[in-house]
Formats: C-alpha cells, structure tokens, sequence
C-alpha cells in the first residue's frame, strides 16, 4: 500500500442537538484510532479532530457542513468511521 492519501468529503451534522460533549467525546476517540491526520473545517475555522477543545469550538449545530480533510496512510478508513458517525447522526436520535 505505503503513501500517505488525503481525502476530503463535505459531512453535515445531523443529531437533534448538534456537536456537544458526547458526540464530541465520539468524535475524538474515533480519530484517534488512526495513525492520519484528521482536521474538520466549519466557518473557516479549522480544528484536529483528535482535540475535544478544538472540536467543541466549531458550533456544531444541526444542519452545520463541516469539511473533513483526512491525510495518512490509513485516509480510506478513517474517512469511513468519522462519515459513519455523521450519517447516523453520533447514535443520538
């Protein structure tokens, strides 16, 4: 395989009521299980999303678009556990 892969998708937060601890808390341990680099943008404002800090400053709200850029040798994946989150809405409604 070898090389590093970067991937971007568009993701919009779909829960009931938005990116707050728990989904967050989600969110990063999720990321963290991945050797490469997670960032998620909203608003211009871009965080790791292996931060708690950084992701509970992005106002989540629902309906909110977030750009995830995933970049490393394990991008396919990574992609597909934090999209599976968001699509189903961080397992909340």
């Amino acid at each position: 395989m070898g090389g590093n892969r970067k991937i971007t998708r568009e993701l919009e937060v779909r829960n009931r009521l938005g990116i707050h601890a728990r989904p967050a808390a989600m969110l990063v341990k999720t990321a963290a299980n991945y050797e490469s680099e997670i960032t998620i943008t909203h608003a211009e404002n871009s965080v790791s999303a292996k931060s708690i800090m950084g992701v509970l400053t992005l106002e989540g709200y629902q309906g909110a678009r977030f750009q995830l850029v995933v970049e490393g040798p394990d991008a396919e994946d990574a992609v597909a556990a934090v999209e599976e989150l968001f699509a189903n809405g961080f397992y909340e409604d």
